[in-house]
């Protein structure tokens, strides 16, 4: 018996897949329209605002100064020290409760229009716009083999870039350095070498992200939108897409008539896609990579125009008021549901504890030491003595002069210099002698009381120490 022998064939040879999905450069498109002007209109502001604001001086100083070198931190009118570290606390909480407010009412209003990202990423699209020309000629531009015209707009662009960013790097140094005492360094090339570092480091993230990353910040590095979620809910004012008007969408000519085809509003032009900024399609509903800039609704709205049908077919509004079909009334009232009325309560708490702590606040701090190389002794004429060290830290722009006293056992007497000077914003260390007679407190320690009052206003401190009665 023989064996036949048949040959295997050959297996067809096996495909991969690469497990990640390469990125698509996004090249959005420029639109005019309500929400692009109110974008540039906080692109103006916001920057007006960061650039402007070191240069502006409060008197002999600059009007915001975070000065760490002093430990000093001025803000218009105020003198900060690191004691005031709660106020800091109180801004931060204030600015978290402002963004679940505003996010709950009104989705990613932050994201579309005030992020620094967003910011800059739109300042820096608008010198691609002006050197590379708009999405059409950036497209082919960077499908062309390098030639000497693609060369000279490539530089031009990027040199305008690392202008911005640096020209950001150093203006974010200046609030921590005097600005024009920052500007005479750079020229002098006298910069210090961690100023020198800031201003590098801060441009290079700002011509990093804004130059090169945008979309990919929003999508995969920023945290917001991640957890934006938690702060929607049906009644959130989000950019969405009317698929009851819309669907079927097909192109179409201005002259067909599409109810008599039974088609909807949306022409499938594509130009709401071309505009966002994050390269997504709103008609397939919300995601979370849309930051709520609206340009989709002004190019929407640009089309429907010139097709003559009405607006809005893509616009701000819930998902409830999109489903009940809810007029601008009812919309508007459920605006004030519990969730929003919690937050506008327990925001508008907090604004007015920290401007009432702020108005009432001592403008004077005072720490108490005790001096550790005498804990007590036998002074002149009989008397026991105990010897401390006060802060004195004057939080105003005038010399002040203090004066010191205690109280809190019988006979108890400042027997050191019972005033002190210290001049505007400055903090001052005061060696304080507290005497009183021996034997009119038994053996063991007691509570006294620092009283420093402030000459003038009448402000007034009191800090708790300890006197030691030896046995």
């Amino acid at each position: 018996m023989t064996r036949k022998i048949v040959p295997i064939a050959s297996a067809p040879p096996t495909q991969e897949n690469g497990l990640y999905e390469a990125t698509q450069k996004v090249y959005p498109r420029t639109v005019r329209g309500l929400f692009a002007r109110w974008r540039w209109a906080m692109v103006f502001l916001t920057q007006l605002v960061f650039y402007g604001l070191p240069w502006v001086q409060w008197g002999e100083r600059q009007m915001v100064l975070f000065d760490l070198s002093a430990r000093r931190f001025y803000i218009f009118g105020l003198v900060l020290y690191p004691q005031d570290l709660i106020y800091l606390s109180g801004l931060l909480v204030i600015s978290a409760m402002s963004l679940f407010l505003f996010t709950t009412v009104a989705g990613r209003l932050w994201c579309g229009y005030a992020c620094p990202q967003t910011v800059y990423t739109e300042i820096f699209m608008w010198v691609e716009h002006r050197i590379e020309g708009n999405r059409t000629a950036r497209i082919r531009l960077d499908a062309d083999p390098m030639s000497l015209e693609k060369l000279v707009k490539k530089w031009t662009k990027h040199i305008l870039w690392i202008g911005i960013a640096l020209w950001t790097g150093f203006t974010f140094v200046g609030y921590f350095t005097p600005i024009r005492e920052l500007g005479m360094a750079f020229l002098q090339t006298q910069m210090g070498s961690w100023e020198v570092f800031w201003v590098f480091f801060y441009g290079f993230a700002t011509y990093g992200n804004a130059g090169f990353m945008r979309e990919q910040v929003c999508k995969y590095m920023c945290p917001y939108a991640r957890f934006q979620s938690a702060m929607f809910d049906r009644d959130t004012l989000i950019v969405s897409y009317d698929a009851q008007r819309g669907e079927p969408r097909a192109p179409r000519g201005k002259s067909v008539d599409a109810r008599a085809k039974g088609l909807g509003d949306c022409i499938d032009c594509g130009l709401c896609v071309q505009v966002c900024p994050t390269g997504i399609d709103i008609r397939k509903g919300l995601q979370y990579e849309c930051i709520g800039c609206g340009l989709c609704v002004d190019a929407c709205d640009t089309v429907m125009r010139k097709m003559a049908y009405a607006p809005r077919l893509i616009r701000y509004d819930t998902q409830s008021a999109m489903e009940g079909g809810w007029t601008r009334r009812q919309l508007v009232r459920r605006v004030l549901r519990p969730r929003v009325v919690i937050y506008t309560a327990l925001l508008m708490l907090l604004v007015c504890g920290v401007v009432a702590s702020l108005v009432t606040r001592t403008p004077f701090k005072v720490d108490v030491v005790r001096d550790r190389a005498s804990l007590a002794r036998l002074a002149e004429g009989g008397r026991l003595e105990n010897v401390y060290r006060l802060q004195v830290m004057n939080a105003t722009e005038q010399a002040q002069r203090y004066e010191i006293s205690a109280h809190g056992l019988d006979g108890l007497a400042v027997a050191s210099e019972p005033q002190v000077t210290v001049d505007a914003a400055q903090s001052r260390w005061v060696a304080v002698r507290l005497q009183m007679p021996y034997g009119a407190a038994p053996a063991g320690s007691h509570t006294v009381h620092f009283d420093i009052r402030q000459s003038g206003d009448g402000a007034q401190i009191s800090e708790k120490a300890v006197f030691l009665v030896p046995r």
